[in-house]
């Protein structure tokens, strides 16, 4: 029961952050923020120790944070898109 409870904050937590890393305006950082989220997760995948598992929730609930707040800095200084944007 609590692996299945563990397994459902975990992916709501991931999709959290894959939508909050679409909000950047810069494609580098938002391509960036995608790989490390992607890889953090996948790394992380196998982990059975509910302690550890918290830890690296909690670890990534930071990472939620510093992401919508440097999304939303991102908003207030827009710059010009990259070519491969348009």
């Amino acid at each position: 029961m609590a692996s299945a409870t563990h397994r459902m904050k975990v992916l709501s937590l991931y999709k959290e952050m894959l939508r909050e890393s679409q909000k950047f305006n810069s494609y580098n950082y938002r391509m960036y923020a995608l790989r490390r989220i992607r890889d953090a997760f996948r790394t992380n995948k196998s982990l059975v120790d509910s302690s550890q598992i918290q830890s690296e929730m909690d670890y990534a609930l930071k990472n939620l944070d510093i992401i919508k707040r440097q999304a939303m800095i991102g908003h207030m200084f827009r710059a010009d898109k990259l070519v491969i944007e348009k």
